[in-house]
């Protein structure tokens, strides 16, 4: 007996859908890494430019060059809080993503319950159809034998 065709597209397109989510998933993902590893590289340009200014300001420098340094690692400072807020709004989109690939993904395990549910009814009504076929011929087999004297044969 075959499937029906309604269930198997259902449980198709759900397939799809989860693999499409869980594609979605991964880019979201690898976004979210780059996103972190920019923010990281501004922090560690912040660190340097900070010791540099350090080490520049223990051997003297101009109230011009302090104001460039000062500056720049403000500008450093408004780019890492930038690339947070970035980092953050790209985290949601993760979250909502996984959230999404799980609800895809429940949905596929639900068809397939059903397909599983449907394909243990086939085999049962299957084997009662063979049983009642092999009761029939054993009971055909037991009408066509001869009475041997009114003895039970068995």
């Amino acid at each position: 007996m075959s499937r029906p065709a309604p269930l198997d597209f259902l449980i198709d397109q759900s397939r799809k859908a989860r693999d499409s989510a869980g594609r979605l998933l991964a880019e979201e993902r690898q976004t979210r890494e780059q996103t972190s590893g920019q923010l990281e590289t501004l922090q560690r340009y912040r660190r340097e430019y900070s010791e540099r200014l350090h080490l520049a300001m223990t051997q003297g420098i101009s109230t011009a060059t302090l104001d460039d340094y000062n500056r720049f690692i403000r500008s450093l400072d408004n780019a890492i809080e930038r690339a947070r807020a970035v980092l953050a709004q790209q985290q949601e989109r993760v979250d909502a993503s996984s959230e999404h690939w799980r609800q895809r993904q429940r949905e596929l395990s639900s068809f397939s319950a059903l397909e599983s549910r449907r394909t243990q009814q086939e085999q049962l009504r299957e084997q009662r159809r063979e049983r009642l076929q092999a009761d029939e011929m054993t009971q055909n087999l037991l009408a066509r034998r001869p009475q041997a004297g009114g003895q039970n044969p068995f």
